[in-house]
């Protein structure tokens, strides 16, 4: 009998794990490979549908690199600020220091567009104030800058592949900014905010976040957001903490905004509210 119960007690201390490995086969389950499945809604919430092949499902589906990682610069040294993010996308950084703040939200509206095959909607403004249109750049056409000066110069030589893509963009991350991008955008109130509007402060300096995700509260009809960013210097694009609300965190609850939206690297007023 005494046998018995030696043998029962050591085959239970085989198959017992550390509270930590159980934690961690249980996030193995469950698919937290994108935005929408990484993160639930806080209690009492729940996501609103998002249209098909809309920039607000675009977003919501974006992939993640695994839990845990931590941001790197364009020249592949880690950030020296690593308490502010609580995912990372998984998306290039590319290997110059351009990719910042407003970059970043034009890069995802124009990554969008270019899945979804609309070349003539990917247009940005330069901070002089020109329009560099991809598609003219896509049928060949030349970007030509002396000064504060540019235009096309005409081509004939089509560049439709991504690569070619990409260096539109990195024209677009040399030449436009939060204060070209502020001045695009149109301007809505906090309690209309859907995912693809923009938290912007033109200037210089001046910041970015773009909201990624949104749920809202059927009961009393309040919402809640994520919001993503690059900063300076050019870094992977990442999910906000929300460093005042830990309970709710990474997600902003807009009924605890009241004049102003407290992100880690940078405080917005509640009227900078932006859309495309």
């Amino acid at each position: 009998m005494t046998l018995f119960v030696s043998c029962l007690h050591g085959d239970k201390k085989k198959t017992e794990l550390p509270r930590v490995q159980i934690i961690e086969k249980a996030k193995a389950l469950v698919d937290m490979s994108n935005i929408s499945s990484r993160f639930p809604t806080p209690i009492g919430f729940e996501r609103i549908i998002e249209k098909q092949n809309s920039f607000g499902q675009y977003l919501r589906k974006f992939p993640l690199l695994p839990d845990g990682e931590e941001v790197y610069l364009f020249d592949g040294s880690p950030k020296y600020y690593q308490d502010g993010h609580a995912a990372i996308l998984d998306i290039d950084v590319g290997k110059r220091d351009l990719q910042q703040c407003a970059d970043a939200v034009m890069r995802l509206r124009a990554e969008f567009l270019f899945e979804n095959k609309k070349f003539e909607d990917i247009a940005f403004n330069f901070t002089n104030g020109w329009k560099f249109e991809y598609q003219k750049w896509r049928d060949g056409d030349k970007l030509n800058v002396v000064g504060n000066k540019t235009n096309w110069i005409v081509g004939n030589e089509r560049r439709e592949s991504y690569k070619d893509f990409r260096s539109y963009l990195d024209q677009v991350f040399m030449y436009a900014g939060t204060l070209s991008l502020s001045k695009e955008l149109k301007s809505k109130p906090l309690e209309d905010v859907e995912i693809g509007d923009v938290f912007i402060q033109g200037g210089s300096p001046g910041h970015a976040v773009l909201v990624v995700d949104m749920c809202k509260n059927p009961e009393n009809g309040d919402k809640a957001i994520l919001l993503a960013q690059s900063y300076m210097p050019a870094q992977q694009i990442h999910i906000l903490k929300n460093l005042e609300n830990a309970e709710n965190s990474p997600w902003y609850l807009i009924s605890q905004i009241e004049n102003k939206i407290i992100t880690p690297e940078w405080t917005f007023g509640n009227d900078q509210l932006k859309t495309f």
